[in-house]
């Protein structure tokens, strides 16, 4: 890590470095005063993203290092994936945000999920991701309301689903509209 963030650091117009990471749930104590001082050491303004999905991830260890991160000066952001039989619940997803939230973590993007092989059990549909996320906005604050996006396939980047942007065609298919404001064809399963 030390190696990379060196690196990071001689390259001039690279102003803001993020990292993306599962490790403080899955490895907490790999949180250590090292592997703070490898992420800083770029001297760039830092954030790393904390993927969850579920609040028994963030369980006392996952706090701590967590707290860890925080307390050395690193904005913390939150990454989670709606996934069916896991999170797709608004009382779930809620507890999940306020504990960001409690944590000194940002809720950021909740992600529709992605099209990936092998995964059609978690998938539902963006109209019942749309209506858990309009469930949200009556149980939280807004502090606690994470941006609920699409990763449009083919590389048109993410999209909030929210009404703006997204046209249901009936029968799962959907126009999402990228950020040039071009639509793009988007199919649920």
């Amino acid at each position: 890590m030390r190696e990379i963030t060196g690196r990071l650091a001689a390259i001039a117009h690279v102003k803001v470095v993020r990292f993306h990471t599962r490790v403080p749930v899955v490895e907490p104590d790999r949180i250590d005063t090292a592997l703070i001082e490898a992420i800083l050491a770029s001297g760039k303004t830092t954030y790393v993203a904390l993927h969850a999905n579920h609040p028994r991830e963030l369980g006392p260890a996952a706090r701590a290092a967590c707290a860890r991160l925080v307390d050395a000066g690193i904005v913390m952001l939150s990454q989670s994936v709606l996934l069916r039989g896991i999170n797709d619940d608004a009382a779930v997803l809620a507890e999940l945000m306020r504990s960001f939230v409690e944590l000194r973590i940002k809720p950021y993007y909740l992600h529709h999920p992605d099209l990936a092989p092998g995964t059609s059990h978690f998938r539902l549909s963006i109209a019942e991701g749309q209506a858990l996320v309009q469930q949200l906005r009556g149980r939280i604050p807004g502090l606690c309301q994470p941006t609920y996006v699409a990763d449009i396939p083919g590389g048109y980047g993410k999209s909030p689903l929210t009404a703006d942007y997204v046209e249901d065609r009936g029968a799962g298919c959907y126009a999402v509209s990228d950020f040039r404001g071009q639509r793009h064809d988007y199919q649920d399963f």
